[in-house]
Protein backbone atom coordinates (compact mmCIF):
# COMPACT_ATOMS: atom_id res chain seq x y z
CA UNK A 1 0.00 0.00 0.00
CA UNK A 2 1.25 3.35 -1.04
CA UNK A 3 1.27 5.82 1.86
CA UNK A 4 0.90 8.74 -0.99
CA UNK A 5 -2.27 7.17 -1.66
CA UNK A 6 -3.50 7.29 2.27
CA UNK A 7 -2.66 10.79 2.52
CA UNK A 8 -4.46 12.02 -0.73
CA UNK A 9 -7.20 9.22 0.83
CA UNK A 10 -7.30 12.17 4.31
CA UNK A 11 -6.55 15.28 2.26
CA UNK A 12 -9.92 16.52 2.47
CA UNK A 13 -10.40 16.01 6.15
CA UNK A 14 -7.22 17.64 6.82
CA UNK A 15 -7.70 20.51 4.50
CA UNK A 16 -11.42 20.96 6.21
CA UNK A 17 -9.47 20.99 10.01
CA UNK A 18 -6.88 23.32 9.31
CA UNK A 19 -9.53 25.66 7.42
CA UNK A 20 -12.24 25.16 10.34
CA UNK A 21 -9.52 26.39 12.37
CA UNK A 22 -8.50 29.11 10.66
CA UNK A 23 -11.49 30.16 9.32
CA UNK A 24 -13.73 33.25 10.65
CA UNK A 25 -17.22 31.31 11.79
CA UNK A 26 -19.13 32.16 9.30
CA UNK A 27 -17.31 30.75 6.67
CA UNK A 28 -17.28 27.31 7.61
CA UNK A 29 -19.30 26.59 4.27
CA UNK A 30 -16.44 27.39 1.84
CA UNK A 31 -14.30 24.73 4.17
CA UNK A 32 -17.01 22.27 3.75
CA UNK A 33 -16.79 23.36 -0.51
CA UNK A 34 -13.09 22.86 -0.55
CA UNK A 35 -12.97 19.52 1.45
CA UNK A 36 -15.63 17.97 -1.00
CA UNK A 37 -14.43 19.46 -3.89
CA UNK A 38 -11.19 17.92 -2.68
CA UNK A 39 -12.96 14.36 -2.10
CA UNK A 40 -14.67 14.88 -5.43
CA UNK A 41 -11.48 15.40 -7.59
CA UNK A 42 -9.65 12.70 -5.81
CA UNK A 43 -13.01 10.29 -6.98
CA UNK A 44 -12.30 11.50 -10.26
CA UNK A 45 -8.80 11.49 -10.58
CA UNK A 46 -7.92 8.31 -9.22
CA UNK A 47 -7.80 5.02 -11.20
CA UNK A 48 -9.28 2.69 -10.93
CA UNK A 49 -13.08 4.88 -11.01
CA UNK A 50 -15.49 1.72 -10.34
CA UNK A 51 -16.11 1.02 -6.95
CA UNK A 52 -15.21 4.58 -6.11
CA UNK A 53 -12.87 4.83 -3.04
CA UNK A 54 -15.04 4.65 0.37
CA UNK A 55 -13.45 6.95 2.05
CA UNK A 56 -13.58 9.61 -0.63
CA UNK A 57 -17.18 8.91 -1.24
CA UNK A 58 -17.69 9.24 2.81
CA UNK A 59 -15.93 12.80 2.93
CA UNK A 60 -17.15 13.94 -0.34
CA UNK A 61 -20.84 13.33 1.71
CA UNK A 62 -20.15 14.61 4.61
CA UNK A 63 -18.30 17.57 3.54
CA UNK A 64 -21.25 18.48 1.45
CA UNK A 65 -23.66 17.94 4.41
CA UNK A 66 -21.80 20.44 6.22
CA UNK A 67 -22.03 22.93 3.50
CA UNK A 68 -25.43 22.60 3.00
CA UNK A 69 -26.19 23.45 6.73
CA UNK A 70 -23.57 25.99 6.75
CA UNK A 71 -25.16 27.54 3.86
CA UNK A 72 -28.67 27.14 5.27
CA UNK A 73 -27.98 28.47 8.28
CA UNK A 74 -25.74 31.65 7.26
CA UNK A 75 -27.52 33.76 9.94
CA UNK A 76 -25.97 31.60 13.31
CA UNK A 77 -23.36 28.69 12.24
CA UNK A 78 -21.02 29.03 15.06
CA UNK A 79 -21.99 26.08 17.04
CA UNK A 80 -21.10 24.26 13.56
CA UNK A 81 -17.68 26.21 13.33
CA UNK A 82 -16.90 25.56 16.62
CA UNK A 83 -17.84 21.45 16.40
CA UNK A 84 -17.93 20.45 13.34
CA UNK A 85 -13.89 20.95 12.72
CA UNK A 86 -13.25 18.98 15.94
CA UNK A 87 -16.22 16.38 15.89
CA UNK A 88 -16.04 15.13 11.63
CA UNK A 89 -12.73 13.00 12.76
CA UNK A 90 -15.58 10.59 15.54
CA UNK A 91 -18.00 10.71 12.87
CA UNK A 92 -15.66 9.57 9.87
CA UNK A 93 -13.80 7.41 12.22
CA UNK A 94 -16.97 5.61 13.09
CA UNK A 95 -17.73 5.44 9.64
CA UNK A 96 -14.20 3.68 8.98
CA UNK A 97 -15.42 0.79 11.68
CA UNK A 98 -18.88 0.34 10.27
CA UNK A 99 -17.93 -0.46 7.14
CA UNK A 100 -15.13 -3.35 8.26
CA UNK A 101 -17.72 -6.15 7.66
CA UNK A 102 -18.55 -4.66 4.58
CA UNK A 103 -15.16 -3.31 3.05
CA UNK A 104 -12.42 -2.28 4.88
CA UNK A 105 -11.30 0.70 3.17
CA UNK A 106 -7.51 0.21 3.20
CA UNK A 107 -8.17 -3.06 0.79
CA UNK A 108 -9.42 -0.64 -2.10
CA UNK A 109 -5.87 1.31 -1.85
CA UNK A 110 -4.08 -1.89 -1.22
CA UNK A 111 -5.79 -3.70 -4.34
CA UNK A 112 -3.92 -1.01 -6.40
CA UNK A 113 -0.71 -2.65 -5.82
CA UNK A 114 -1.28 -6.25 -4.66
CA UNK A 115 -2.08 -9.05 -7.78
CA UNK A 116 -5.94 -9.83 -7.88
CA UNK A 117 -5.35 -13.51 -7.12
CA UNK A 118 -4.42 -12.83 -3.83
CA UNK A 119 -7.00 -10.30 -3.32
CA UNK A 120 -8.87 -13.27 -1.72
CA UNK A 121 -6.33 -14.59 0.57
CA UNK A 122 -6.56 -15.07 3.99
CA UNK A 123 -3.83 -13.05 5.26
CA UNK A 124 -4.73 -10.16 2.70
CA UNK A 125 -7.83 -10.00 4.37
CA UNK A 126 -6.55 -9.96 7.57
CA UNK A 127 -4.13 -7.36 6.87
CA UNK A 128 -6.63 -4.98 5.59
CA UNK A 129 -8.65 -5.49 8.81
CA UNK A 130 -6.59 -4.97 11.18
CA UNK A 131 -5.28 -1.93 9.41
CA UNK A 132 -8.64 -0.33 8.70
CA UNK A 133 -10.03 -0.97 12.51
CA UNK A 134 -6.65 0.50 13.55
CA UNK A 135 -7.55 3.38 11.02
CA UNK A 136 -10.88 4.13 12.46
CA UNK A 137 -9.59 4.38 15.93
CA UNK A 138 -7.02 6.61 15.44
CA UNK A 139 -9.04 8.96 13.52
CA UNK A 140 -11.71 8.72 16.15
CA UNK A 141 -8.81 9.59 18.50
CA UNK A 142 -7.94 12.36 16.32
CA UNK A 143 -11.49 13.62 16.57
CA UNK A 144 -11.33 13.09 20.52
CA UNK A 145 -8.48 15.26 20.50
CA UNK A 146 -9.75 18.31 18.64
CA UNK A 147 -12.88 18.05 20.83
CA UNK A 148 -10.71 17.96 24.29
CA UNK A 149 -9.03 21.40 22.85
CA UNK A 150 -12.60 23.06 22.24
CA UNK A 151 -14.08 22.08 24.99
CA UNK A 152 -10.60 23.14 26.91
CA UNK A 153 -10.17 26.40 24.90
CA UNK A 154 -13.98 27.36 25.72
CA UNK A 155 -13.28 27.48 29.63
CA UNK A 156 -9.57 28.18 29.96
CA UNK A 157 -8.17 31.78 29.05
CA UNK A 158 -5.09 30.22 27.50
CA UNK A 159 -6.29 29.47 24.38
CA UNK A 160 -3.06 28.92 22.50
CA UNK A 161 -1.58 25.87 24.72
CA UNK A 162 -4.44 23.41 24.13
CA UNK A 163 -5.09 23.96 20.49
CA UNK A 164 -1.56 23.08 19.59
CA UNK A 165 -1.25 20.34 21.49
CA UNK A 166 -4.25 18.67 21.71
CA UNK A 167 -5.95 20.20 17.78
CA UNK A 168 -2.63 20.07 16.30
CA UNK A 169 0.84 18.05 17.76
CA UNK A 170 -1.71 14.92 19.12
CA UNK A 171 -3.64 14.78 15.44
CA UNK A 172 -0.48 15.05 13.34
CA UNK A 173 1.27 12.60 15.28
CA UNK A 174 -1.30 10.18 15.23
CA UNK A 175 -1.68 10.66 11.37
CA UNK A 176 2.16 10.19 11.28
CA UNK A 177 1.88 7.23 13.08
CA UNK A 178 -0.56 5.81 11.24
CA UNK A 179 0.42 6.46 8.00
CA UNK A 180 4.20 4.38 8.63
CA UNK A 181 2.27 1.51 10.16
CA UNK A 182 0.01 1.42 6.81
CA UNK A 183 3.95 0.77 5.19
CA UNK A 184 5.58 -1.41 7.86
CA UNK A 185 2.66 -3.88 9.05
CA UNK A 186 1.89 -5.49 5.69
CA UNK A 187 5.52 -5.98 5.44
CA UNK A 188 6.10 -7.63 8.97
CA UNK A 189 2.96 -9.74 8.28
CA UNK A 190 4.48 -11.22 5.31
CA UNK A 191 7.84 -11.42 6.46
CA UNK A 192 6.78 -13.36 9.32
CA UNK A 193 3.95 -15.56 6.94
CA UNK A 194 7.55 -17.08 5.32
CA UNK A 195 9.49 -17.75 7.90
CA UNK A 196 6.52 -20.03 9.19
CA UNK A 197 6.43 -21.91 5.82
CA UNK A 198 8.20 -25.31 5.89
CA UNK A 199 11.63 -25.23 4.50
CA UNK A 200 11.69 -27.88 1.56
Amino acid sequence: MKPLSLIIGFLPLVVFSLMAKWLPGRDIGIAGVVAAAIAAIALLAIRPHWPPKILHVTQFVMFAIIAIIAYAHRTDDSWLHTWSGAGIGLVLGAVILLLLPVMPFTEQYARDTVARERWSSPTFKKINRVLSGLWGVAIIGLGLSRVAAEAIDRHTSSHTLPQVLLGLIVPVGILTYMIKYSKTYPEKVLSQEQGNQPSH
